[in-house]
Formats: C-alpha cells, structure tokens, sequence
C-alpha cells in the first residue's frame, strides 16, 4: 500500500517530542532508510544501543511521527513520509506554543550538527576541499532583494531534495546538512556615534554621488 502524502506538523505537544537530539537523529535516519526497518538495522546506522532505541521509538510512533509495523519478525519502524520527502514543521509565528516548540526543535538540531561537525573535525581523513568536499561552517549575511530571497530558498529546498532521494545504505557518503535562514533587524547606530550618512545627503556634497 503506498504511504500518502504527510502534511506538516502543527501542534506543539508533537513538535516538542523532536526537541532531542535522539529523536531528531531517529526520524532522520529512517527517512534516509527508505523503508521499514527493524530497531537492531537502525541502531546499527546511528551507532547507538537498540536498548536505548524502544522509549523513543514508542513515543514517535504514538504521536504519529514515525509508523509502526508488527511483522513475523518484530517490530519494524518506517519515517511516516514517503520516499525523498521529508518530515515539515508548520511554522506559527509569534508568543505561540508551536514558535516555542520550534524554537526548541531548532535550538537541537543545531546542537547535533556541531556534534556532527566536531566529531568530522577530528577525523584526519574528513575530505575539506575540492569538488568531494565533505565538511564545511560558513555564516553569510547581506542584504537581498524578493527575487533573491526566492533564490536562495529555491537552492536550499534542492539541496534538501539531494539529502532525501532514495538511497542505499552503505552506498555513498552518509552526510548531514543542517542550515537556518533567518531575517534581520538592522541594528541601531551605538549610543553617542551618529549613523554615516548617504554621500548624497552629506553637508558640502549636495547632489554628488559616492565615489
């Protein structure tokens, strides 16, 4: 039978079971697995105990996160999205539950990723440049225009269609990706120094241009 289409999470009592590292890592490596698999093949892929596995796993696959199979064999676990899609959070904006909840799922999701990035650091085989680069921090920050902003989430929604194709274990390089865009509210001159005028404007240089 093939999975329907999941819609975004909402409500904040679901969007909270996210906010562990654990949990995060659980539910993107079942997406990356593609189909159902058994809690010893998922523990072998995040490198943890299947004993410390069952709790969460409970807990996903009640609030609907996660699916849940009873086979000859045991318990086997898919992501309840189908394959190369993902997982979304509905954002609610504001003094909401939901922004406090995301918030929460954001703040770890960030405190995996510098697990993640430390733990490559260390390794002296980490490839670091070149067209096969494998780890990489940056921050930017500009102004841009509607057009640009459009472009900017055109390319990340891409590169998070590259993360979710189906793939087979084992195959390739395993990789996280893990990014926040974020608008900003430009700054306030600091007490006691005056903002730098447009040359434009500046006394003594009416109507000529910035150099």
């Amino acid at each position: 039978m093939a999975q329907k289409k999941a819609g975004p999470i909402e409500r904040a009592g679901d969007i909270e079971l996210l906010a562990s590292p654990a949990r995060i890592e659980i539910v993107d490596t079942l997406e990356a697995m593609g189909g159902a698999v058994s809690v010893a093949e998922l523990a072998a892929q995040l490198g943890r105990p299947a004993d410390g596995l069952y709790y969460h796993l409970r807990q996903l696959a009640k609030r609907g996160l996660i699916e849940e199979e009873v086979a000859a064999e045991g318990r086997r676990y898919r992501s309840r999205t189908r394959p190369g899609d993902r997982l979304r959070l509905r954002y609610r904006p504001g003094a909401t539950a939901n922004a406090r909840a995301v918030g929460r799922v954001a703040a770890s999701g960030l405190r995996v990723a510098e697990r993640d990035f430390r733990r490559a650091l260390a390794d002296p085989d980490t490839v670091v440049d070149g067209p096969q680069r494998e780890l990489w921090a940056a921050r930017g920050k500009g102004w841009v225009r509607p057009a640009e902003l459009a472009e900017i989430n055109r390319l990340l929604a891409r590169l998070m269609d590259l993360l979710q194709q189906p793939g087979v274990p084992g195959e390739g390089t395993l990789v996280s990706l893990m990014w926040v865009l974020a608008p900003l509210q430009p700054k306030s001159a600091r007490r006691g120094v005056e903002r730098e005028q447009p040359a434009t404007t500046r006394p003594g240089n009416k109507g000529k241009g910035k150099p």
